[in-house]
């Protein structure tokens, strides 16, 4: 007798997930919209020390300690939404890069510190290729954002260091490493590299020796006010976040052929508190996430082509864009309204729930295989269809 009893496919020994390709998300708004991401978090479990790394702890804190609320204590003054993290988690990187994909950010430029085994730079490159490898199946793209002032670090380490030489070195392998990756950001051909500053090569030679370790010319992108120091060798100017005027900053965009605007959305640091040194004089209010919407809107007013969103998650700075405590989705909505994209708060909250399945269910691997294959159907768009087994697995919790 032939029995036509439907399987439970979702409950099924037998289930074998299937990988889709990624689909981009459809925005309305043409502009190319990239977040700043710092890839520099450690825990107790991921680091080499088995301590709690320094971009959680500063000088003065100790996430060990956990009030009555359940938080652990960090240097910042605002808490992630998932709570302190390693860079190099899986889970964390879904979570991130899903929810990017669904606020409508097409690319991550990620604060890069070198190729040198010195500091925490090591756990901060590793850190990034990991976020790189989950970038390429999630469909978004990535770029680097060089940090110069390592350099100086190195030589504090070795006084031999010949500071050109080194910085070449890092050239190369940002080249061998990244630009030949198919989701590396590209504008007209060209490999997008930012620098962050500079803080340590103040002269155009000095640049355009550094430069020259590229067998493919990047376009270059530093600092905004900061062109005499690196031009020829670079291509134009990006805003970051200070306490001057956006206006004046834009204003200067016509004496470039690439211009990339900022967003923001406010500014508190906790260097003070957190012991290293005194710290900004100043900041800029939140407003309940109305300065994040009115930055965005200058850079729709101005008409750029290129936005990078400062940052997704510098919580040091109190720069971060990603789920917090005190925010929730606000900023990621807001995005999602400038960007134009369909999707609202309801898939963020799903994905968050995807990232708490991950960690509540982590010795299921059964379940963590659905779990997988609602990330495929999520980075494919078919986002109904993730969201059930999402649903599915938490009424079983």
């Amino acid at each position: 007798m032939i029995s036509c009893e439907k399987k439970d496919t979702l409950n099924s020994d037998e289930f074998t997930v299937i990988k889709y390709d990624p689909l981009d998300v459809s925005k309305d708004n043409p502009m190319h919209v990239y977040v700043h991401y710092m890839p520099w978090f450690e825990d107790k479990t991921s680091s080499t020390n088995g301590n709690w790394g320094i971009h959680w702890t500063m000088s003065t804190r100790n996430p060990e300690v956990v009030d009555e609320n359940g938080k652990r204590e960090i240097a910042s003054h605002f808490y992630p939404l998932i709570g302190p993290y390693a860079s190099s988690d899986p889970d964390v990187i879904e979570y991130h890069l899903l929810l990017m994909k669904y606020a409508g950010i097409e690319g991550i430029l990620i604060d890069w510190y070198g190729a040198s085994d010195i500091n925490d730079y090591v756990s901060i490159r590793t850190n990034a290729e990991k976020l790189t490898e989950k970038i390429t199946e999630t469909g978004l793209k990535f770029a680097i954002v060089y940090e110069d002032r390592t350099i100086s670090a190195a030589v504090d380490q070795d006084p031999l260091t010949d500071r050109i030489e080194a910085a070449q070195n890092d050239m190369i392998y940002i080249e061998d490493q990244y630009f030949s990756k198919e989701d590396y950001i590209r504008i007209d051909g060209l490999p997008l590299f930012l620098v962050f500053g500079p803080e340590e090569f103040h002269a155009p030679d000095e640049w355009s020796e550094i430069i020259s370790a590229y067998l493919e010319e990047p376009l270059f992108l530093i600092l905004n006010g900061k062109s005499h120091e690196t031009s020829p060798s670079s291509s134009g100017e990006y805003i970051w976040v200070d306490n001057s005027s956006l206006d004046v900053k834009y204003g200067t965009m016509g004496n470039f052929e690439y211009f990339m605007g900022g967003s923001y959305p406010g500014f508190l640091d906790y260097y003070a508190e957190g012991g290293w040194g005194e710290g900004f004089d100043w900041q800029i209010e939140y407003n309940s996430g109305e300065t994040f919407t009115e930055t965005l809107q200058k850079s729709q007013d101005y008409g750029v082509d290129y936005l990078q969103l400062i940052t997704w998650n510098d919580f040091g700075e109190g720069t971060m864009i990603e789920p917090t405590d005190e925010f929730g989705y606000n900023m990621l909505s807001r995005l999602q309204d400038f960007a134009c994209v369909t999707y609202t708060e309801y898939e963020l909250e799903k994905i968050f729930n995807l990232y708490k399945l991950r960690k509540n269910l982590a010795d299921d691997n059964q379940q963590q295989q659905l779990l997988n294959q609602s990330f495929y159907y999520f980075v494919s768009l078919q986002t109904e269809k993730a969201i059930a087994i999402v649903d599915s697995l938490d009424a079983k919790e």
